[in-house]
């Protein structure tokens, strides 16, 4: 069975609290593991949740702002440690490409040609190099430059074993069928793919990140299975989100609402909130979005929901 599943290594904003750290998310998706906004502290926040810098594929940024990106020098200084055989590519805006630099040589290490910086600009396209996963980008409304991710991965067919054995098409057939479209059957007939399975929809990952509300948050999330999206506000401080372009907890369900998402999950939570208003969070995104909501909380481990 396929892996896919995201570990919560740190869900505060700019300052991390007793309870929650710095940004950091990891994204299991089968072969790859992708790591995105790395704040102070992801390293450990790692160890906890026991995963390892051999995990990692790929790492992606969405701004330079430092609790999503101060932990990067230590992962990048872990990779090169660990001596991993895989390049490890890291996404990030280009405009910041000194900032990217700065992180990258933060301190004497022994390097790593492996690690490959991969920046990102217009619409956003960064592809993995893997045929079975799409990574794009794009660009939010925040203070500095800012993107978004969206994972997908291309659609496919479910075979269907009663149609496939009215048309005598079993065993190798099978794959050759899903493969090139079209096969001979044993009795001579040409069959066609559509005659033996159903589209079936890719999965797809969003990641938005330190942004206002925007057309461009909208198009991440659109149909995704899982959005994790900054929810720094609740409803009474909404004058704050819009000053310092961030998201209220209703504005991100809104957004997952409008893109009929699946599964939300909120994070990025100011340090002004405690414990006993999580609650609230809850409630202000089930009033915009009737789907799976998740409040993140540190080393949570949540995995993406069965295929549509």
């Amino acid at each position: 069975m396929s892996a896919r599943e995201l570990h919560i290594l740190g869900t505060s904003s700019a300052v991390p609290t007793k309870r929650r750290n710095h940004n950091g998310y990891f994204l299991r998706w089968d072969q790859h593991g992708i790591l995105f906004d790395p704040g102070e502290g992801t390293q450990r926040q790692m160890r906890h949740a026991g995963l390892a810098a051999s995990d990692l594929t790929r790492v992606c940024i969405t701004h330079f702002h430092g609790d999503h990106c101060l932990g990067l020098p230590g992962i990048i200084q872990r990779i090169a440690r660990d001596r991993l055989t895989h390049p490890v590519r890291v996404a990030y805006p280009h405009s910041g490409r000194h900032y990217w630099e700065r992180l990258r040589h933060a301190s004497s290490f022994h390097d790593s040609a492996l690690i490959l910086g991969q920046g990102v600009d217009g619409n956003g396209s960064c592809p993995l190099g893997e045929e079975d996963l799409r990574l794009s980008a794009l660009p939010l409304a925040h203070s500095i430059p800012t993107y978004g991710y969206r994972l997908a991965e291309p659609d496919g067919w479910r075979m269907l074993p009663q149609a496939l054995a009215d048309h005598g098409i079993s065993g190798p057939l099978v794959g050759r069928l899903r493969r090139e479209g079209t096969v001979t059957s044993p009795h001579g007939h040409t069959v066609h793919l559509s005659q033996c399975a159903r589209p079936r929809p890719g999965q797809v990952f969003a990641f938005v990140m330190d942004t206002g509300e925007c057309d461009q948050a909208l198009a991440l999330a659109q149909g995704a299975d899982m959005l994790v999206i900054e929810s720094t506000y609740l409803d009474a401080e909404a004058d704050l989100a819009r000053a310092h372009g961030h998201l209220t907890a209703r504005q991100a369900a809104r957004i997952a609402a409008r893109a009929g998402a699946r599964t939300l999950v909120l994070t990025h939570i100011s340090e002004r909130y405690e414990h006993g208003d999580d609650q609230r969070f809850l409630d202000q995104a089930a009033a915009e979005f009737d789907g799976t909501i998740h409040l993140a909380h540190d080393l949570d481990r949540i995995a993406l929901p069965p295929r549509r």
